[in-house]
């Protein structure tokens, strides 16, 4: 936890909030605040800036706040991912939004089990604590936009062209003729499969629609690793 995330219902006065749970808990034994201590806070979809502690009790902890900070800039990326195992997207969500992505759909495809669909993780309070966590972690405070398309033809050809419109597409696959590009100076619309990947058919599809097959190697990648080393290639 790199910053503390601050809602509505912390204050207590225009310039002071109250924290229990998992903040208060962060705050009195991880970083073991004293009175006096300044630790970065934000307030969920606003500015960032300074805390300073002002009194540890058994099971809260007071802040004086001082926002003056824009969060950082967004990430030029729509990304499309495969519906994950839930403790892959765990991990995968965490990642996207720690990095600044605010555009995530995630999609059926051939391989990706139906009973991923009914995970709880994809009910809206789960979501938003991992949502919550990677802001936390990327000292961010807005939050993304997330959308669940579970049939992958229908997704593809009726919304692809909309949802990716000028970016430069992108499908990462092991099969891909060129590598992944580095640096790209624009916005991206970065396709990912899932655990098994994509298929060829799906693949193809995919290509037909703005969104051609691109490498990081020959090498296959889990896809919480994948999703990082592709981040830091292309931006």
């Amino acid at each position: 936890m790199n910053s503390i995330l601050l809602f509505e219902t912390d204050f207590i006065t225009p310039d002071t909030v109250s924290l229990e749970g998992h903040r208060f808990e962060h705050l009195r034994k991880v970083l073991r605040v004293e009175p006096g201590a300044a630790v970065k806070v934000g307030i969920l979809n606003g500015m960032l800036g300074r805390g300073e502690v002002l009194e540890v009790e058994k099971d809260n902890i007071r802040l004086r706040v001082d926002l003056t900070d824009n969060p950082p800039a967004v990430l030029p990326l729509t990304l499309v991912c495969a519906l994950q195992r839930p403790q892959t997207m765990k991990k995968v969500l965490q990642a996207l939004v720690a990095y600044g992505c605010k555009k995530i759909y995630f999609i059926g495809s051939r391989k990706v089990e139906k009973s991923y669909w009914d995970s709880p993780l994809l009910e809206d309070e789960s979501l938003r604590k991992q949502i919550i966590l990677g802001l936390e972690q990327g000292c961010d405070t807005v939050m993304p936009e997330i959308h669940f398309r579970r049939r992958f033809k229908a997704f593809i050809e009726d919304e692809l062209a909309a949802v990716k419109g000028d970016s430069l597409g992108l499908t990462a696959h092991p099969s891909g003729k060129e590598p992944c590009p580095a640096q790209v100076k624009g916005a991206v619309t970065l396709c990912i499969g899932p655990e098994g990947g994509f298929t060829d058919y799906e693949i193809e599809l995919l290509g037909r629609h703005g969104c051609p097959a691109v490498h990081l190697g020959t090498r296959p990648l889990r896809t919480e690793f994948a999703v990082c080393a592709l981040l830091g290639r292309l931006f």
